[in-house]
């Protein structure tokens, strides 16, 4: 099973391609399987740490179970195992997940980014013991945890963490965002856990806990700048870390109106990560499935502009690392 230690660099977090027409109610066959193992290829050639897909940014949600098992086994297959690659099974209940659990282990997958049933909020006490029965049912899969509290509608606080450093030892990582928290989930996981911060906020991870904070996870617009980031970070060269962030503080700022709001990103939370994606031009993430494809127009903009923000960032960071790639930044 793979390790919390086993998680350097960037992690990117894939959309689920789509083909024309997937805006459509009536819609199938909607994955665009060509772009979507070009994109894995591309992301291994330039160096990221590991892959994550099939959660909020993938359309989880809203993908049908014949796109998911063709999407899930182009993207497992084009990796050939050369980095971790950790799928999504989160459904609306516990069977569901343990079927799509099941199917991506058996197709090679190295973990499960893994959020809980959507249908209701879980107690801190239903979601130890919902982890905890994951852990007992399949002993030997990594899972990482969706700590997404506008999607799951739970805080993932402190409690919630000492039951899982009790009762789910195959949780070894988290998709987290709760830097208020770190040191005391990092006590009460006994450090097995790697708590994985989005790329903006890696350097204030790295300031609070610099030997944990080992990875970051960014979407896919392009991996250069996040994979300098952490380099940076490794090498404990805070100033040059500082330099970055502030400019993925840049690339951010049209949509941080919008993602500071936790009502109004819960809403359009996926309408954001697929705009700005195509919009970075590093994958052609496609229409928006439904029922989440429609947003405000202005919204939309403030997307486009962080998605071209970003592309001239990655143009700069993959000038620069070329030279280097496979050996750190320059």
């Amino acid at each position: 099973m793979i390790e919390a230690r086993e998680l350097k660099g960037l992690l990117s977090i894939l959309p689920t391609p789509t083909k024309p027409g997937a805006e459509r109610m009536d819609a199938v066959d909607t994955v665009d399987l060509d772009e979507s193992a070009r994109v894995v290829e591309q992301l291994i050639k330039d160096g990221v740490g590991g892959i994550m897909a099939l959660g909020t940014m993938g359309e989880c949600a809203t993908t049908s179970q014949a796109d998911y098992e063709k999407f899930v086994d182009c993207i497992l297959s084009t990796a050939k195992k050369r980095v971790p690659m950790f799928v999504g099974a989160t459904a609306l209940g516990s069977h569901e997940i343990a079927r799509r659990l099941r199917f991506i282990r058996d197709l090679g997958a190295d973990g499960s980014l893994l959020g809980m049933p959507m249908w209701q909020p879980l107690t801190t006490e239903g979601a130890v013991k919902y982890f905890a029965e994951v852990s007992e049912t399949f002993p030997d899969f990594g899972i990482m945890v969706y700590a997404n509290s506008r999607a799951f509608r739970h805080d993932f606080g402190v409690d919630f963490w000492q039951g899982i450093g009790k009762s789910a030892p195959t949780v070894m990582s988290s998709k987290f965002g709760g830097r208020n928290i770190l040191k005391e989930v990092i006590a009460a996981t006994h450090g097995r856990v790697n708590l994985v911060p989005n790329d903006g906020a890696a350097l204030g991870f790295a300031e609070e806990s610099l030997e944990t904070t080992t990875a970051c996870w960014s979407a896919t617009m392009g991996p250069h700048p996040a994979t300098a980031m952490m380099n940076a970070i490794a090498a404990r060269d805070m100033v040059r870390a500082k330099e970055i962030a502030d400019e993925l503080h840049w690339a951010g700022e049209p949509i941080r109106p919008y993602v500071s709001s936790f009502e109004v990103f819960a809403q359009f939370n996926i309408q954001l990560e697929k705009v700005r994606m195509d919009a970075a031009g590093y994958v052609k993430a496609g229409a928006m499935r439904p029922p989440y494809n429609y947003m405000p127009e202005e919204m939309r903009e403030a997307a486009m502009e962080n998605g071209r923000r970003f592309a001239e960032l990655e143009k700069k960071y993959a000038s620069m690392m070329a030279p280097t790639m496979g050996g750190g930044e320059a």
